[in-house]
């Protein structure tokens, strides 16, 4: 049609009906599978209705021979089209693609099949503040460009299968917003430490080995989870706790200004100015004494013994060594929230602008507290500073720390990542969540995020989940999902011109994300011997225990361990401590008893009481 600002390739067809969002296509022309694929005329092929101001774009959806038999010109064939926006000319001549629908077309409307430079017009638009994750199904020629203020900005969600290349889709475009966004902080939840590597020249990588997160920066609900070992808390515990905590944090302000408190008794909750979330230090020996104090003053033995239950579980806690990242010298150096935020959070970023959290190794009664603390952090830091740093918090399989069903996971942890969803971008602090099970996730935080990338997947339930979040014209669409290849993703929403279907581009081999829990070698199972087991059975006690109670060390004051004979191994020497007991088995006879080992039975029985 003249004066239509469109580059098509030839005619193929005409309207016959058109709705709110689809049109249906008379296809004209021949449509033979020995055409060239430029010319082929099939689901995922954009077409364009020209109309008197503008073309209509679209994209085949389904192609179908409709009601009539076959005749001598060949088989009639109709085509359904999604609507999905405009080319218009604007000033100067030049043509502009908008999203949405002005101008519908009509009965009898010419229909073109969209030509390479109008592809580009639609998706090729490079500028400062689009980001290329890779190259358009369609046309490999043409790059997939994301615009990145409104992918970060009105949060984003990456969703697909085991092995579609996920990882490598999360990795693609956390580097290229690095590269383009370099005042961004990201904080990235990696559950299986599987990031650490793809990311070790621009990020520093936390891990319960190197993490110091204080237990005085958990809020009261963190607590109680980590003092509980992820169990519900006992309501009479949770109280005492709800008004020991308090005092404890006063304790510890008066002493680090010089004040003396002569006695436990005074010290009231409701006067000490702190409550059970502000963020201050304490001790948890003050916290052991104030629950103490008040066991004394009780007759009743039955009363007494939840207060002994609760300091027991607190001295469990502390004392295991796989808490440390929380306990082991969380005082040292007084109030270090400044330090911690900043190790965190990179501020300063020294050329390491994020932080890969590595979760793998960390109690698996404490990841859902610890995820909370880390959300809530990120948040609060965001609102407290006035949105001064922006930040990305990405969250890998991100339905296990953000349920659909409220009666599973972790409250608030639940609602910490929420917050960022719902409230985040006020404050610059933005929300990336990745998993491969959409329908697990809490829908509340899924309705929250303007661009889905959605990669391969069969599950009925994931797929609507992902129909109810997109828009109607993009629905359609979806049908595709469970046939995509590997790296390749439809991504919708505000963060692309149109739906698009792309491939993801392909990292370089030692970036590509892969599990560093999992050895890479090979063992020829036939030369496993005891050897290698007894490797195996050091390394597994060794996860749980602390460097001061290896067997055959002992620590000196200043923490550092030193063999007690010679270069005995740990293994040689749990070996020596069973043959020096043996005697005393046989006899019948009982190995002494420490105080310690006193002190450990009687934590025992409360906790069995």
């Amino acid at each position: 049609m003249p004066g239509s600002p469109v580059d098509s390739l030839r005619l193929v067809g005409h309207v016959f009906s058109v709705s709110g969002s689809q049109a249906n296509i008379r296809l004209t022309g021949p449509v033979r599978s020995e055409l060239p694929d430029d010319r082929r005329i099939t689901v995922g092929k954009f077409l364009a209705m020209r109309t008197l101001r503008s073309s209509v774009v679209g994209v085949v959806t389904d192609v179908d021979t409709g009601q009539k038999p076959a005749g001598e010109a060949g088989i009639p064939l109709t085509a359904r089209v999604d609507l999905l926006g405009e080319l218009k000319e604007g000033k100067g001549g030049s043509v502009r693609f908008q999203r949405g629908i002005t101008d519908y077309p009509v009965i009898g409307d010419e229909v073109d099949l969209l030509g390479s430079d109008d592809l580009r017009r639609i998706y090729d638009t490079a500028s400062a503040d689009t980001i290329n994750i890779g190259q358009l199904q369609q046309d490999s020629s043409i790059g997939a460009r994301i615009k990145i203020d409104d992918m970060l900005g009105k949060h984003f969600a990456l969703f697909g299968s085991t092995g579609v290349g996920k990882s490598s889709g999360v990795a693609v475009i956390l580097r290229q917003v690095l590269e383009m966004r370099p005042d961004l902080r990201i904080f990235l939840i990696d559950p299986h430490n599987e990031y650490g590597h793809s990311f070790r020249d621009r990020a520093q990588v936390l891990n319960p080995k190197n993490l110091k997160l204080p237990f005085w920066l958990f809020n009261f609900e963190e607590t109680v989870d980590v003092f509980f070992r992820g169990r519900p808390g006992l309501e009479e515990e949770v109280e005492i706790l709800s008004q020991v905590i308090p005092q404890a944090k006063n304790m510890f302000a008066n002493a680090r200004n010089g004040e003396v408190q002569h006695s436990l008794r005074k010290l009231d909750s409701s006067t000490t100015g702190y409550t059970v979330d502000t963020p201050v230090p304490y001790r948890l020996s003050d916290l052991v004494s104030l629950i103490d104090e008040r066991m004394g003053k009780l007759e009743n033995r039955s009363t007494t013994t939840r207060y002994g239950r609760l300091a027991a579980r607190i001295e469990m806690v502390r004392k295991d060594p796989r808490y440390a990242f929380m306990f082991d010298n969380a005082n040292v150096g007084g109030d270090t929230m400044v330090e911690v935020i900043g190790q965190l959070f990179r501020l300063p970023a020294n050329g390491r602008p994020m932080t890969v959290m590595q979760l793998a190794g960390f109690p698996a009664e404490v990841v859902d507290s610890v995820v909370s603390v880390l959300g809530r952090m990120a948040f609060e830091f965001g609102l407290w500073s006035d949105g001064a740093v922006p930040l990305l918090f990405a969250c890998e399989e991100a339905h296990r720390y953000a349920p659909g069903d409220k009666a599973i996971g972790f409250g608030p942890t639940r609602k910490a990542i929420s917050r960022i969803a719902k409230e985040g971008r006020k404050y610059r602090v933005f929300l990336a969540v990745v998993t491969q099970r959409p329908a697990e996730l809490d829908s509340t935080i899924i309705s929250q995020c303007s661009t889905i990338f959605a990669m391969r997947m069969a599950n009925e339930r994931d797929q609507n989940i992902i129909r109810s979040a997109v828009s109607d014209a993009a629905a359609g669409l979806l049908a595709f999902v469970p046939s995509l290849g590997t790296r390749e993703v439809f991504a919708f929403g505000e963060g692309v011109a149109l739906p698009t279907r792309l491939r993801f581009s392909e990292l370089a081999a030692e970036y590509i994300p892969r599990s560093e829990s999992v050895s890479s070698g090979k063992i020829d199972t036939a030369s496993v011997d005891a050897t290698l087991i007894e490797r195996v059975v050091e390394r597994w006690r060794g996860a749980t225990m602390g460097n001061r109670h290896r067997l055959g060390t002992t620590t000196q004051d200043h923490g550092t361990p030193t063999p007690e004979t010679g270069s005995t191994t740990p293994l040689e020497a749990e070996r020596s401590l069973l043959r020096a007991a043996a005697p005393s088995i046989a006899s019948g006879k009982a190995p002494p008893v420490t105080p310690a080992r006193q002190d450990s039975d009687l934590r025992a029985r409360l906790l069995r009481k």
